[in-house]
């Protein structure tokens, strides 16, 4: 139902409602008093509408988008001058304006290159980072954006401010004569088609679509009410709140209406018998005032048209002959006719539930579970019904997570178990089987380090994990938060690297079939209320066969993290997840972020400055204040070694989880035997003197002060393919 594009139900009285060809629906506005406050001002300059200087392409007061164009960042090589020229682009959104994710995604395209978004998600700095790579163009493919040549990600809702820049690796190196430009850009879906003409000679104008989401306020429906500017000014127009920032408001027509709800009788009556898709009458349809009905109203009988003009009003007498039998036949067929529809209603959620139930893989769980029956470590196939109750129909304060591929609820389970329920946005239907394994395999799991799968939900589109509740968060928002991090003492963390290390070391050797984690991070770690770690997330692990030493893989995790020798040759081992505890270990030890703009053009990963800093015997000048000045110089020194091991470029030079895990432990013992072996030389000490009196003192010139960008601890910094 488009809404009339005339200028009553566009634009103000008065006010001129197009630029350039394109329309400006009011709240928008050309000219002063015709929009509805400055940020919805459109200039038209040259027969170009824009919004500060963003050029706009479309406006819709429907689907509340606005289309614009922005630079795209470039990084060229001129074979002349032998120079690399580099730009990066920023984009600042005004207040009522987020970049859509729904409708936009991230792009890198070059044969040499690695691109970066960055912005700010609820206060938080956001990364996300994309690469492509290619030796000759032998492989490369016009129009699909898979990798070669071209890579693309999505990312999550709320950004407002951008920057995006790209670069290259190896300055275009024995293949500057096919590829010496590399491109990185938000793009509107569908509107990039890739070529590998782009690979060619640099154009650094290049201008790209976009979609940003807008809202009429920043206030709740609530708040919004009670202002004197509100904007949803027709009487047939309702309020809705913006569920993915909770900071705006849109305006739209009620149900039955069309056209502009942001103007006095905007909203105009659809009749729904003019279409006879509107409405479902198989005879007479009149048109009602937002509504329709079948069939003229009582006293009334029809001369058959289907338009309802043809109602005209019965002959008293025959009214009064009106057997009252007939009036109770009617109430009956339309009892009747209500429950029939309500059981066909209710055949029809049954029927979609179990076809979600067939999708997901229900028949094939329910045929492994049944042969485990007798095991308490079986997992439990949940209703949707009873994760609804659960989650009180998963309502928003019960969020305590969110990300680009999720949502996880708090929920309360009829035996008082308190769980977390992790709702993914998307499934691969290719890999059910794959699927239905991991969750039989997790469900029997039980370690005290891991986080435990209690069961799943298959009677939705995307299936529904169960979780056990970890109530004190990530390792992650622990160690980069300022006021949380001198919480986390030395002890503490060592305690919490071996917890770790000993459920990766279980994950890898002891259960039956192997399990390589995959995307091992600090956010991955929860916390509960005594500190004890949790390993979780095992969305993109895998299941390798004890016969089978590696796996051949699409590079999945999140950059900082990887395993360098994976992200070369695809070829997943246990030892990429050593490498990524290796990163675990130096944030633990450095409070550091895993990438940063800050340290020099080599050293943008933590892993490689923290390397770096030991070659140059700068160790203590990079460590945490909080630990350094606990006095455990020794203990740090041996777990330094211990993750400049797990860091090696090679993986078969890396120790195994097992060996990890022991060596840790064996550190955790010495500080126990040193504590015994003080208290009782002090004991005798304090027979032999009467009174003794210690101070202890940690100083030097090895002091300095901590910075550190916040990093919101739900977003994965996706690299691979970029589908």
């Amino acid at each position: 139902m488009a809404a009339a594009t005339t200028a009553s139900t566009i634009g103000k009285p008065g006010c001129p409602i197009e630029c350039g060809g394109v329309e400006i629906p009011y709240p928008f506005g050309l000219n002063e008093h015709c929009y509805l406050d400055e940020n919805f001002n459109i200039t038209c300059d040259s027969g170009t509408p824009k919004t500060g200087d963003v050029p706009v392409t479309n406006i819709s007061i429907e689907t509340h988008e606005l289309h614009v164009l922005h630079f795209a960042a470039n990084d060229s090589y001129d074979p002349g001058s032998e120079s690399i020229s580099n730009y990066y682009t920023s984009f600042w959104a005004a207040a009522q304006y987020t970049i859509s994710n729904s409708k936009n995604k991230f792009t890198v395209i070059g044969c040499d290159n690695y691109g970066y978004l960055s912005g700010y998600q609820n206060g938080e700095l956001y990364k996300i980072g994309c690469s492509s790579q290619c030796p000759s163009l032998n492989n490369v493919i016009n129009g699909s954006c898979s990798g070669v040549g071209c890579c693309e990600i999505g990312f999550p809702d709320g950004l407002k401010d951008i920057n995006v820049s790209v670069s290259n690796y190896n300055n275009y190196t024995n293949i500057s004569d096919f590829n010496s430009c590399g491109y990185a850009f938000v793009v509107e879906k569908d509107e990039f088609n890739f070529s590998s003409n782009y690979l060619k000679a640099g154009q650094p104008d290049i201008k790209v679509p976009m979609v940003l989401d807008w809202v009429a306020g920043n206030e709740t429906c609530k708040e919004a009410h009670k202002k004197s500017n509100f904007a949803c000014q027709d009487k047939n127009s309702e309020c809705l709140d913006d569920l993915q920032t909770w900071q705006g408001y849109r305006c739209k027509c009620k149900q039955g209406y069309q056209g502009s709800p942001y103007l006095h009788g905007g909203c105009e009556d659809v009749n729904e018998c003019k279409d006879s898709k509107l409405n479902n009458c198989t005879k007479m349809c009149i048109n009602m005032e937002g509504n329709y009905t079948c069939g003229c109203p009582k006293g009334y009988h029809g001369d058959g048209r289907e338009d309802g003009e043809g109602c005209a009003a019965e002959p008293a007498p025959l009214a009064i002959k009106i057997p009252i039998v007939i009036g109770l036949s009617f109430v009956a067929m339309l009892v009747v006719g209500s429950w029939l529809y309500f059981v066909h209603k209710k055949r029809k959620l049954i029927k979609l539930k179990e076809s979600f139930f067939r999708q997901n893989g229900g028949l094939i769980l329910q045929q492994q579970l049944s042969k485990q029956q007798g095991s308490r470590e079986t997992a439990k196939i949940f209703t949707v019904e009873e994760l609804k109750k659960a989650t009180n129909n998963y309502e928003e304060n019960r969020i305590i997570g969110q990300g680009g591929f999720g949502t996880v609820y708090k929920g309360f389970l009829p035996d008082k178990r308190i769980v977390a329920i992790k709702k993914s946005k998307t499934v691969d239907q290719n890999q059910i089987d794959q699927f239905v394994n991991e969750v039989v395999l997790l469900s029997q799991i039980n370690h005290k380090n891991v986080v435990k799968l209690l069961g799943c939900c298959l009677e939705t589109q995307v299936p529904l994990l169960v979780y056990e509740f970890v109530p004190n968060g990530t390792l992650f928002k622990y160690i980069h938060s300022e006021s949380k991090a001198s919480t986390i003492r030395w002890e503490t963390r060592l305690r919490i690297a071996t917890e770790t290390a000993d459920a990766l070391s279980y994950l890898h050797s002891v259960v039956s079939t192997p399990i390589i984690h995959r995307d091992v991070k600090s956010s991955n770690i929860l916390l509960d209320d005594d500190f004890t770690a949790k390993v979780s997330d095992f969305g993109t692990s895998r299941l390798v066969p004890r016969d089978q030493k590696e796996l051949a893989t699409v590079v999945q995790g999140t950059l900082g993290y990887l395993d360098p020798e994976y992200l070369q040759t695809n070829q997943l081992t246990e030892k990429s997840d050593v490498y990524s505890f290796g990163v675990v270990l130096v944030e633990l030890l450095t409070g550091e972020d895993v990438l940063s703009f800050n340290w020099s053009e080599n050293e943008k990963s933590l892993a490689i400055y923290f390397l770096s800093s030991l070659k140059e015997d700068r160790l203590f000048e990079v460590l945490e204040n909080h630990i350094v000045e606990g006095g455990h110089e020794e203990q740090i020194k041996e777990v330094v070694e211990l993750a400049k091991r797990c860091l090696r470029v090679k993986g078969d030079e890396r120790p195994t989880m097992k060996e990890v895990a022991m060596e840790l432990e064996g550190i955790r013992k010495t500080e126990t035997h040193s504590r015994v072996s003080v208290q009782s030389n002090l004991e005798e000490a304090e027979h032999l003197l009467g009174e003794t009196s210690l101070t202890f003192k940690y100083g030097g010139s090895n002091s300095r002060t901590a910075t550190y960008d916040s990093v919101n601890d739900h977003v994965t910094l996706a690299l691979g393919d970029g589908r």
